[in-house]
């Protein structure tokens, strides 16, 4: 899939991923945040022809609430963009499927996650695969149309990551710039300075509150919802807390539970599991809170220098890159125990585990994989070794089953 802008072709990480479905299933249904590229790629880049109907044009969103029959009918398949502005044109879609049914017959996309909308009543169960498309990583921004090297890693043999991730051809980058430019594709490849992209998030965050929130749900207190937005993106890789958030911004918890669901639904806010299975340690079961996007959280909470934090949430965005675009079903979590042992991420493959600590620190102790090594502990040969990134140049084993790596040489 590709991004075109400046007359540049920016491949997509999902790109393989969706020829695939749309060789097999008559619908594949792309979601994502609003201007993360699927717009673009669903009109530029399936190769056959396609009629192309966007419901941001408010004539077709007149005809598609009037009469969706008129948009889903013919025998040229069909690419239906933004489709969370009218639900029911899926009931269409539904009944032109079992009409008859031809691979990639529907292409849909939307700026929602539709399987959580509660307007949505129909899920097109065992019609559609549906694929997320989340703002660039750093490998998309370079042109190379990947996530970071994690396939790589868990088809390798643990005493092989060493020299696999010493053959990666990258070379060290600041983190902090890429944190700051974030991954939305405008502001990512465009703008080239700070108060630009202070500018483009400003209208993000206004579009998004006045237009597509609207879409979800009717809310009237935009101030408040903005105020929980910065509040959520202060509280980056921190133990979700309801009641605690809602005191902080004076809001009821299950109005800070039902704004949080709409971001969620909206692909803004990310809240990472922890992982679930208990041996001889009482685990946290609390979800973790991330945002989609590291550059506009920044923007969000007013910040201009990110954290280990914001470094957690990069690795975190690539993460959810490469789960998403994968065939073979792989979980992200996170893992927390009473006693304050944490790991801030959790790699689960079939029944293989890989531990994963973020440290923003350029030079990795022993003492930075004790939490991995405890992890690994408990769970055994379930545990493969753990993987320590850290923000320096030193690509080592610290220990027989921790091996420290610089961020950029996995991302």
């Amino acid at each position: 899939m590709i991004i075109m802008h400046s007359m540049r072709a920016l491949p997509r990480a999902v790109g393989t991923a969706l020829r695939d479905r749309l060789a097999v299933m008559p619908v594949v249904v792309l979601t994502g945040a609003r201007q993360t590229g699927k717009s673009t790629l669903a009109e530029h880049l399936v190769p056959e022809p396609r009629r192309y109907h966007t419901l941001d044009d408010l004539d077709v969103l007149d005809v598609a609430r009037r009469d969706p029959e008129a948009l889903v009918s013919g025998s040229q398949p069909v690419t239906l963009d933004e489709v969370q502005r009218a639900p029911d044109l899926l009931q269409a879609v539904k009944r032109a499927v079992d009409r008859e049914r031809r691979p990639g017959q529907f292409l849909v996309t939307g700026s929602a996650n539709l399987l959580l909308m509660r307007q949505v009543s129909e899920s097109l169960a065992g019609r559609a695969s549906y694929l997320t498309l989340w703002p660039m990583t750093r490998r998309e921004q370079q042109g190379e149309g990947r996530h970071g090297a994690w396939e790589e890693i868990v088809a390798a043999r643990d005493e092989e990551w060493l020299d696999l991730l010493a053959a990666q051809p990258d070379a060290p980058e600041d983190w902090r710039a890429l944190a700051r430019r974030g991954g939305y594709p405008t502001p990512t490849t465009t703008l080239r300075t700070s108060s630009e992209r202070a500018i483009w998030f400003d209208g993000y965050v206004r579009t998004y509150l006045e237009r597509d929130l609207q879409d979800l749900a009717s809310i009237s207190a935009l101030p408040d919802f903005r105020r929980l937005m910065r509040a959520a993106c202060l509280r980056l890789g921190q133990l979700l807390n309801q009641a605690e958030l809602g005191r902080d911004v004076a809001l009821t918890q299950p109005t800070v539970h039902r704004w949080l669901n709409l971001l969620e639904t909206s692909y803004l806010a990310v809240r990472l599991p922890s992982y679930a299975v208990n041996r001889t340690k009482r685990l946290i079961k609390s979800p973790k809170l991330y945002w989609n996007d590291v550059g506009l959280a920044l923007h969000l909470a007013g910040q201009d220098d990110p954290t280990g934090a914001h470094l957690e949430n990069l690795v975190l965005h690539d993460l959810l890159v490469w789960r998403d675009a994968r065939l073979e079903r792989a979980e992200i979590c996170y893992w927390r125990t009473a006693v304050g042992e944490e790991v801030d991420f959790v790699i689960e493959t079939g029944r293989r585990l890989i531990p994963i600590e973020v440290k923003a620190s350029p030079r990795p102790r022993l003492a930075d994989a004790a939490h991995l090594r405890a992890f690994r502990a408990e769970y055994g040969r379930e545990a493969r070794a753990g993987l320590l990134l850290h923000t320096g140049s030193q690509l080592e084993w610290l220990a027989g089953d921790v091996l420290a790596v610089p961020w950029w040489r996995v991302l």
